[in-house]
């Protein structure tokens, strides 16, 4: 018989993961330090502050109301799951090929919403896949891998500047590529898993 308390603590490990690596704040430090490049230190906390609650609010919309957009649109979970797969497939591909997600940015203006929380953080992979951990795991696992993630972002924005000297230009962009190939994985068996639910009910 299970521990119901070791289930959630499994499941909720995969989702954060799973999270972690589609918003990939690590993978996206060059973006964030050219972003933010000619900005003080206090504008550069303000933006972070700014682009981490954007990001909590957005993916716990998603999260707590993930069920009724399937039912306003009559989409079942198998054929999300498939097109959410392809999604991150062809992600994990432009991170592959490129090194980022995003393009950077020389001269930004904006501060944390747009462009920072928007795409570069909630992008369509992200949304997808805290609608996937609701599906898999339900609203409480979905809505405490968001606030993990986001806390842990919000922490390498914080210190972003240090990270970058640690890690380095090639450090950065080569755990974007390994990342990248996880999310691949991750894209190949929600495809799977997909095909299979809806092969098993026709």
């Amino acid at each position: 018989m299970s521990d119901p308390l070791l289930d959630l603590a499994f499941n909720l490990a995969k989702a954060i993961i799973a999270l972690f690596i589609i918003v990939d704040p690590l993978g996206n430090i060059p973006v964030f330090m050219s972003l933010t490049d000619k900005m003080t230190g206090k504008e550069k906390r303000k933006i972070f502050n700014t682009a981490t609650l954007t990001g909590v609010v957005l993916l716990l919309v998603f999260a707590f109301t993930g069920q009724e957009i399937f039912n306003i649109f009559g989409i079942s979970i198998f054929s999300f799951e498939v097109a959410g797969g392809i999604l991150l497939l062809i992600i994990s591909i432009k991170i592959l090929i490129s090194g980022s997600l995003h393009e950077i940015v020389e001269s930004p203006e904006s501060i944390g919403a747009v462009p920072i929380a928007i795409p570069l953080l909630v992008g369509p992979g992200a949304i997808t896949t805290t609608i996937l951990n609701l599906q898999a795991y339900g609203v409480v696992v979905a809505a405490l891998s968001v606030f993990v993630v986001l806390l842990v972002t919000w922490f390498i924005l914080r210190y972003v500047g240090s990270i970058y000297k640690v890690l380095g230009k090639t450090g950065a962009i080569v755990i974007a590529r390994v990342m990248a190939l996880i999310i691949a994985a991750i894209a190949v068996q929600y495809i799977l898993v997909g095909i299979t639910h809806f092969l098993a009910i026709i």
